[in-house]
């Protein structure tokens, strides 16, 4: 604390704050290391001035994404840069296992939804809220995320699946230009402007795969299609069309090269949004054919010819008002290409049907030049508003999956920017109140409600002072007077009602609210608004009328009349319309203004925000002039006072901003309890809720006490395993808090437990792996032994089997061989039985003599000669070769060469073998395998152990043979 002398500070004091202030002047000065800072978390101090400072040295580096805690904050670099946004870019921040430690990029953003997605962790259904001024970049930033989501989220492995996500796919990226061609017009500040917001949801089914896409709407400003401020432009279909027809299509379509057009202001001005090939292809992948495509160009042709009529004042206030000179051929043009009779489109715009009395009679009263006008502009209006519409849901119904087929979203909220023009209305209150709603969901969502739940979880917490701007929401929707309630009234009430008198009524009525400013200096009726990012003031002429959007019956009953056939369908002819237009009182004004179908369709918004885990992206519009390398600090500056963004960054950079319950804690990440045993702490500590004594546990919690210790314990083994050693100061202090309900921790913690997460559930998996294997190989194993038994088995059997056939057929055949054996032995015994072999007589005998002599010469040959045949066929060589030779002169009847052996033949009759069939006694056996016998050439081969055989001779040793 600085010492006070006579109101002034010390000597030493005074040096030492000098010092101190030369050092953040030199800190603040040196812009170098500021590029290099991801993070404005890591700026010192946090101020205004040092991230601007930074934000400008990344600029001038080409540096545009910068981590500013849980926001992103986008710098639009008014250039294109391919590179940024290439696939290849896409596919490293989507494999990358830490992407938060890549540079800051919209990617970032992405994968981090996407993989909450895939996480499971609730709420599973993920949003980002792009938010900034108008021309920051908003619709390029949801278009390049669009892009990510469709490049990372559609991988499937069929072929025919690819080819259904490349159609969604594709569908979901032509609906871009489609919307921006008939939604974004070119404003003061930006040249493609989005006069819409869009809550793009694109829907993931359970493999984390898009399947499809749903776009919803809020508040077109249709007033532009017939009234456009000073140097802005009508919606860029217009141009595109006029600019992008060809020869034949500006003839069917009544549509001159050079025509000017009331409602088409600056043609001359080429912009990158007029192309008018681009916009009718992607309706072609959208399924609009090309004769729908032609319709819907007709009609909006007709719409600019409409805007060519005039008219003139009446000097009879009976009569209706007359075409001004040249717009009669405008009127016969819009009514051809609008299908519309000429006379009753052109009456339906002089003349205004009232219904009065109780029996409803029917008044014709001409309009004054003003109300004719406003009936054009209307017609205009409408039939723009209906054909916008029906471009939605053909959107939709061509890339909206089955509400069966997707289990979560992520929703990308591209809504209009704060807007504040030196004329505003009832369009940029909507738009600014929009904003102060989103803002509110950011200060409630993270700035106020993390503070407030560091306290009631026991956080020791020094809050930090932020912009909330609950004050200005009261002003707006407060209840029970507000200023849209007022305006909402003055539609409901019977009269006609003045610029002055709503002024003065609004600020009577809501006179001491803090976010009510006044001008006094204004001419024209206006009331000024303190809006979190600057004061706006609105002017209140025609702001009711605008509220109370009236439609004329007669415009819809001309439109249902209509032979066009989009028009038919836009405009059915039915009772329901006709039965809405009837009702009466405060329950026709309050549904059918402007303030309130918006309040409503915002609400419901906000509660998809609230059910889904928000993301935030702050774009930031480095000068108003769109020019590249452009830095202005005092805008810049003034949109970081508006977004409250060193507010963010205070809370970011010392708080928590992840908070999970015990429960949801346990349950994720109790597998980590294994990591250290369940011994002391050691010397870290982490933090931990103050014991309450007034708040006793519940049985569920204190279940999960113990096991919620278990794992905190765990934690400092978690860092030391993925920490370097050299770095000590990281393993004494884990950035994880444990509240009374909830976990809070860093994200760098949450990064920590998810990687000690995945290494032990791939330790498990690995173990499964392992296990699994050796079951398996333990079966193939057993498998393989029975198989072995299995196919030893049989083919034992089958060995058996085949043994045993041969066995039998062995034992029939032997016994069918004995059998014919011995029935052959048998026959030839019967054959040698009757043959008695007896001498040959000296004289032919009675019988011989009849025969021939050479026939009685042969048989005796044969009879003397067919024991030869035997003997020297079965005879063998050796010890009895001599009996052979006995045998062979005796058949041959030759002489004995050997004088030993004499042969004496006493009588020629007595020559010859005188018995062929005798016992055996020691003789000679013969053994023939040919004989002139019947069956004695059949016979099996000789055995040398077994001498048998048929035909056994038996030539007598001691009787010699006569020759």
């Amino acid at each position: 604390m600085l010492r006070q002398v006579n109101g002034h500070s010390s000597g030493s004091d005074a040096q030492g704050r000098e010092s101190l202030k030369e050092d953040l002047q030199e800190f603040l000065g040196g812009e170098a290391p500021l590029h290099q800072l991801d993070d404005l978390t890591k700026v010192n101090p946090v101020t205004l001035e040092t991230v601007l400072r930074c934000l400008q040295a990344r600029y001038t580096e080409d540096i545009f994404y910068t981590n500013a805690g849980c926001t992103l904050v986008a710098l639009n670099p008014f250039k294109p840069i391919p590179q940024l946004y290439a696939p290849e870019l896409m596919q490293e921040y989507h494999v990358a296992p830490q992407p938060q430690k890549l540079k800051p990029h919209i990617f970032t953003v992405g994968e981090q939804t996407y993989r909450n997605v895939k996480s499971r962790i609730e709420p599973i259904n993920q949003s980002i809220v792009v938010s900034g001024e108008s021309g920051a970049g908003k619709t390029w930033t949801s278009r390049c995320l669009m892009k990510f989501y469709a490049v990372v989220a559609a991988s499937p492995a069929s072929c025919e699946n690819h080819k259904v996500a490349e159609r969604i796919e594709q569908r979901i990226l032509n609906s871009n230009p489609v919307m921006e061609a008939f939604g974004n017009a070119c404003t003061l500040r930006n040249n493609n402007s989005s006069r819409f917001g869009k809550f793009i949801q694109l829907q993931l089914n359970r493999a984390q795969q898009m399947t499809g896409a749903a776009v919803q709407t809020y508040l077109l400003e249709k007033t532009r299609v017939a009234c456009q401020a000073s140097s802005e432009r009508n919606f860029h279909i217009f141009y595109q069309i006029c600019k992008g027809a060809t020869e034949d299509e500006r003839l069917q379509w009544s549509l001159p090269e050079g025509a000017a057009f009331s409602w088409l202001p600056n043609p001359e001005k080429s912009l990158e949004e007029d192309c008018f090939e681009l916009t009718r292809e992607a309706m072609l992948h959208l399924g609009i054919d090309t004769p729908t495509q032609n319709n819907i160009f007709k009609i909006l042709v007709g719409l600019l010819h409409l805007g060519n009529v005039h008219f003139a004042d009446s000097e009879d206030e009976a009569q209706p008002c007359q075409l001004m000179d040249g717009t009669k051929v405008s009127v016969r043009t819009s009514a051809s290409l609008l299908q519309l009779t000429e006379d009753m489109l052109l009456e339906t715009m002089q003349i205004r049907t009232i219904k009065a009395g109780k029996q409803q009679q029917v008044f014709r009263k001409p309009c004054s030049r003003a109300e004719c006008d406003t009936r054009r502009d209307c017609l205009a209006k409408l039939i723009y508003a209906r054909l916008f519409d029906w471009l939605v849901s053909v959107i939709n119904s061509s890339i909206c999956a089955d509400s069966n087929s997707w289990t979560a979203f992520i929703g990308l909220l591209d809504v209009y920017g704060f807007e504040s023009f030196p004329d505003n209305s009832l369009e940029q209150l909507c738009i600014n109140y929009a904003n102060e709603k989103l803002q509110q969901h950011f200060v409630a969502h993270y700035l106020r409600a993390q503070q407030e739940e560091y306290a009631v979880e026991g956080l020791e917490w020094s809050f930090v002072n932020y912009q909330d701007n609950q004050s200005c929401l009261d002003l707006l929707e407060g209840s029970p007077i507000s200023i849209c309630s007022l305006i909402n009234e003055e539609c409901r009430l019977n009269r006609p009602s003045s610029a002055a008198q709503l002024q003065t009524r609004i600020e009577s009525a809501l006179a001491g609210k803090p976010c009510l400013g006044h001008n006094k200096l204004s001419r024209e009726p206006s009331f000024v608004v303190v809006h979190f990012a600057g004061p706006v003031r609105y002017h209140t002429e025609s702001l009711v009328e605008k509220n109370k959007d009236p439609v004329p019956p007669e415009l819809t009953g001309l439109l249902q009349q209509s032979q066009d056939p989009l028009l038919m369908m836009l405009f059915p002819a039915n009772s329901e319309e006709k039965t809405q237009e009837e009702l009466s009182g405060q329950s026709r004004a309050l549904a059918l203004t402007v303030v309130s179908k918006f309040k409503a369709s915002l609400e419901q918004l906000l509660q998809v925000l609230h059910s889904t885990t928000p993301h935030y992206i702050r774009c930031i519009k480095p000068n108003s002039q769109s020019q590249p390398q452009s830095f202005i600090q005092e805008e810049v500056l003034s949109q970081l006072e508006a977004c409250g963004l060193v507010e963010t960054i205070h809370i970011s950079a010392a708080g928590f901003p992840i908070r999970v319950s015990h429960q949801n804690f346990v349950e994720r990440y109790k597998l980590l309890r294994g990591l250290r045993p369940r011994t002391s702490s050691g010397p870290w500590g982490l933090c931990s809720a103050r014991k309450s004594s007034e708040q006793p546990l519940c049985a569920k919690e204190a279940t999960l006490q113990p096991i919620l210790q278990d794992i905190l314990r765990a934690l400092p083994a978690l860092t030391q395993t993925v920490t370097t050693p050299g770095d000590p100061a990281e393993t004494t202090q884990v950035p994880l808090y444990c509240g009374r309900t909830k976990v809070f921790m860093t994200d760098s913690m949450l990064e920590l437990l998810e990687r000690g997460r995945a290494q032990k559930l791939e330790q498990c998996a690995r173990c499964i792996q392992c296990g699994w294997r050796r079951h398996r190989l333990q079966k193939q194993e057993k498998q393989r032994r029975a198989a072995v038994l299995i196919q030893a088995a049989i083919r034992s059997w089958l060995t058996r089997k085949h043994i045993t056939r041969l066995h039998t057929a062995a034992t029939v055949i032997k016994r069918a061989w004995h059998k014919w054996r011995i029935r052959m032995a048998c026959l030839a015994c019967k054959e040698l039985d009757g043959v008695e072999e007896k001498p040959m007589p000296q004289a032919p005998s009675s019988r011989s003599s009849s025969l021939p002599p050479a026939h009685t010469k042969l048989l005796g040959a044969i009879i003397h000669l067919w024991p030869l045949g035997l003997v020297l066929a079965n005879s063998t060589v050796g010890a009895r070769g001599f009996q052979r030779k006995l045998v062979a002169h005796a058949c041959l009847r030759l002489p004995t060469g050997s004088p030993s052996h004499s042969v004496q033949t006493p009588q020629q009759d007595q020559a010859g073998i005188t018995s062929i069939r005798a016992l055996p006694q020691g003789s000679i056996k013969f053994h023939c395998r040919k004989s002139p016998l019947q069956y004695a050439d059949i016979c099996p081969e000789p055995s040398a152990s077994y001498v048998t055989g048929f035909n056994q001779i038996l030539l007598e040793r001691h009787r010699p043979v006569q020759v």
